[in-house]
C-alpha cells in the first residue's frame, strides 16, 4: 500500500484495484471476527452511540461526563452511603477531607456551571456515621421501640443547602 496512485487513474478505481489485489493475495482471510455479524447491526442508531459505547467499554458511568461542580455535589449527596461501611472514624474523616480538598480546589478555580457547593462538616458526617453504627439493623416486633424523636432542627444555611 506504499505505492502512489498513478497519474490519470481515478482515486476510486485505484483503491478498488488495491482491495481486489489484496483479496486475491488472501490478506483478508482469517481476520478476527470474520463471518460474525457486526455488533448492533439491525438495531436503530442511538444518538451519541460512540460515547455510550466508550463509557461501557471503559467501565465508567455517565457521571464521569458531568462538570466538576455537579460531580462534587453528587459525591456530597452520596457521602453517607460512601462512609457507611468504613470501620474507623479516621477513615471517615479521611474520606471527608479528600472530598473537601477537591471542593476547595474547585472553589479556587471554578469551571463549569455555577452550582452552589460548600465544604462538608466532618463532625456532622462522623456523628451521622456513629448513629448509623449504633442503630440496630432490624427492630424486633416483641420489643416496643422508643417514641419517635423529633427531627433535628436544621440551621437556616443547612436548609438552603438541601434545597
Amino acid at each position: 500500500m506504499a505505492e502512489r496512485k498513478p497519474p490519470g487513474v481515478t482515486f476510486e478505481s485505484w483503491v478498488d484495484r488495491q482491495i481486489r489485489e489484496a483479496q486475491e493475495r488472501g490478506e483478508f482471510d482469517n481476520l478476527p471476527g470474520a463471518g460474525k455479524p457486526l455488533p448492533g447491526a439491525g438495531q436503530p442508531v442511538e444518538e451519541q452511540w460512540w460515547l455510550k459505547d466508550y463509557l461501557r467499554r471503559e467501565g465508567l458511568s455517565g457521571e464521569a461526563l458531568l462538570p466538576t461542580p455537579l460531580r462534587l455535589r453528587k459525591e456530597v449527596e452520596r457521602l453517607p452511603d460512601t462512609v457507611r461501611d468504613l470501620h474507623t472514624e479516621q477513615a471517615v474523616r479521611d474520606v471527608v477531607a479528600d472530598l473537601n480538598r477537591r471542593i476547595v480546589e474547585h472553589l479556587r478555580a471554578p469551571t463549569g456551571p455555577r452550582v452552589v457547593i460548600g465544604v462538608v462538616d466532618a463532625d456532622d458526617v462522623v456523628a451521622q456515621w456513629r448513629a448509623e453504627r449504633t442503630r440496630p439493623t432490624a427492630p424486633s416486633r416483641a420489643e416496643p421501640g422508643p417514641a419517635a424523636a423529633a427531627p433535628k432542627k436544621l440551621r437556616w444555611w443547612r436548609r438552603l443547602r438541601r434545597s
